[in-house]
């Protein structure tokens, strides 16, 4: 299902792009986007910013058991997956799980850490977006999506709270080991490498926690409210500054939009016509908007992909690193051997 999900939203978010493009005039948006110059290039190690915060709450919840740093590194290329790479939603996280487990090795805790993290995640969006919401109405006096875009949010809410509750009364993923072990093809899929129980238990370790939770929900708002400084100063460089609460409200929907249209890769389209339409409201007009639009898509393509390369690199790294250890490993024996023959010749001689 997800599938043709996925293969009917690429079209129309391509067609969207290419319709917004048409509309707003492509030579006025290239001509804005070149009066910013350079200086938009600013937004791409803008971007680790939020991107430390969002770790140190993964930090938090790993139990500190890797560097601060290096789970940074693990979340820029979670992110970039997640974005660039024709994967479900989720595919971010299980490159994650693997990466974080290089430096940690219990499985149950990495994943639990995960998954906690991204239940988290999802309050902190449904939190952000209601500020956006309440700064659109605050400062533009447009009720009509309060009503519209509130009643979506609850709409949506139940979605959380059902996985909230199922993570919390615990067995879930024991349950889905024992199922998925029944099936024919189950051997080939590693089940028995799944610890379930183990899996649960330190799921239901970290959701007992609530003053750990709230820290880690801190962090993450706090990392969602700086990422929006990301649309507040390239609106300022295209020469068309928005307030503070304009700019949370603009980075707060698009957020939502881009979550609510998962079924769209990258949210190709819908990113640009919502932050088009969200723009607009705040009196930005439509050139500048779709130039706004179009220079976060191209901040998410580069530091995208100097995170994927960088994860390519380490991958390339250990590989050559563990075929170093296994050939030392299959020559120590050997070099051994003929030590051992030449001392055995060396001391003959002396013997007789």
């Amino acid at each position: 299902m997800m599938k043709w999900l996925t293969w009917f939203g690429l079209p129309v978010g391509i067609a969207v792009l290419i319709a917004l493009a048409l509309h707003g005039g492509m030579s006025d948006v290239l001509h804005a986007i070149g009066a910013a110059g350079f200086a938009l290039l600013w937004l791409v190690p803008l971007h680790a910013l939020p991107l430390l915060l969002d770790a140190q709450a993964w930090w938090l919840l790993i139990g500190k058991r890797a560097s601060l740093p290096y789970l940074w590194w693990v979340a820029t290329v979670r992110e970039a997956v997640g974005r660039l790479l024709p994967v479900a939603s989720i595919g971010g996280e299980f490159v994650g799980v693997r990466l974080a487990r290089w430096k940690v090795g219990e499985t149950s805790v990495v994943g639990a850490s995960v998954i906690v993290e991204v239940l988290v995640t999802m309050a902190v969006q449904y939190v952000f977006a209601a500020l956006g919401l309440v700064m659109i109405v605050a400062q533009t006096g447009h009720d009509d999506l309060l009503v519209t875009v509130g009643a979506a949010l609850l709409l949506s809410l139940p979605v959380p709270v059902v996985v909230f509750v199922l993570l919390r009364r615990g067995g879930i993923f024991h349950a889905l080991e024992r199922w998925s072990a029944r099936l024919p093809m189950s051997a080939h899929w590693g089940v028995e490498r799944l610890d379930g129980a183990q899996l649960d238990a330190a799921i239901d370790t970290l959701l007992s926690k609530p003053l750990l939770l709230l820290r880690a929900f801190v962090w993450q708002f706090a990392g969602y409210l700086l990422g929006a400084s990301e649309v507040y100063l390239a609106l300022w460089m295209l020469g068309h500054p928005v307030s503070i609460g304009g700019a949370i409200a603009v980075e707060a929907l698009t957020q939502a939009a881009r979550h609510a249209a998962f079924f769209v890769p990258s949210g190709l389209g819908v990113q640009e016509a919502v932050v088009v339409l969200l723009a607009r409201l705040f009196g930005v007009d439509e050139q500048t908007a779709l130039s706004l639009a179009l220079v976060k898509r191209m901040r998410e393509v580069v530091f995208g992909c100097l995170a994927l390369a960088s994860w390519q690199a380490a991958e390339i790294g250990r590989s050559r690193r563990g075929a170093w250890q296994r050939e030392a490993a299959v020559l120590r024996p050997a070099e051994q051997h003929v030590a051992r023959q030449r001392a055995d010749t060396s001391d003959g001689p002396r013997s007789r």
